[in-house]
């Protein structure tokens, strides 16, 4: 890190908390991840944000990553002190609405080049993309998951970022010191070579039959398609064979709560 890349970002900023965390963290030769938060609570960015927004750029030209969230949280519940009406409750829909409005203006500042957004468009084309102009993850499925060869472009876009953040997590849970166990609950742990990087991995599993009536009634697959995506990982088998726990969840919800509430107190 260079002296000039510390006043970048100390450039406009009242106080740094802490400084020299910061500056211990820019040394290192692992890139940033930089979050921010945003409530859609009205339809367009205001003044404000571009304070804001202005210095996540700054980190991103410095080569640090930015993620910039949109929560729902406080726009569904306006005020709960009511102490104001100035912060009304908006419906779903209008919620959505804003966060389409905020993703569209958000990249007049922020590069949208340096986004898992440009490397899935470019591998997949713009037909993955929607009417607001983002990834839509229904068209993005039926491409990826048509066969094996697309199902590896994928993961070989988005697995990077996840474990980006997945480090990111880590490191903030082990800076707190407050917890005994970090778990990570995920899917193709064995397929993207995850499990190396674990003390132990626990396989949840279930009776085909069950699972596809699980998956069915969700609605958010037909059985074919779940079938097929099914056909693109691991044997189920083999990752039972593979894992350290194996927790079979083919009754109800209590008892898969005692069975991982055994695991947990032989962890800790």
């Amino acid at each position: 890190m260079s002296d000039k890349s510390l006043d970048i970002i100390k450039k406009g900023t009242d106080e740094i908390i802490n400084e020299d965390i910061l500056v211990k963290k820019l040394q290192s030769s692992k890139p940033l991840t930089i979050k921010a938060g945003f409530d859609p609570t009205a339809p367009d960015l205001h003044l404000g944000h571009t304070v804001l927004l202005n210095k996540l750029r700054q980190f991103q030209d410095l080569g640090h990553s930015v993620v910039f969230l949109i929560g729902d949280f406080t726009a569904t519940i306006g005020d709960p002190t009511g102490k104001t009406e100035l912060r009304p409750i908006l419906s779903n829909e209008e919620v959505i609405q804003n966060a389409k409005t905020y993703q569209n203006q958000v990249y007049k500042i922020l590069d949208k080049n340096k986004t898992a957004q440009k490397e899935l468009i470019l591998e997949f084309g713009s037909d993955v993309i929607s009417a607001e102009g983002i990834i839509d993850k229904k068209k993005l499925s039926r491409v990826a998951f048509q066969n094996e060869f697309n199902q590896l472009k994928l993961n070989t876009i988005i697995h990077p970022y996840v474990f980006k953040e997945i480090d990111m997590c880590f490191e903030t849970v082990l800076d707190k010191g407050s917890n005994d166990i970090f778990i990570i609950d995920a899917a193709l742990i064995y397929e993207s070579g995850a499990d190396t990087h674990m003390d132990y991995v626990i396989v949840v599993s279930s009776h085909l039959k069950i699972r596809t009536e699980r998956v069915m009634k969700r609605g958010d697959l037909n059985r074919e398609e779940f079938l097929k995506r099914l056909d693109l990982q691991w044997p189920e088998k083999d990752k039972i064979e593979m894992a350290d726990f194996v927790i079979y969840n083919n009754e109800s919800k209590d008892r898969l709560k005692e069975e991982a509430k055994k695991i947990y107190n032989l962890l800790r």
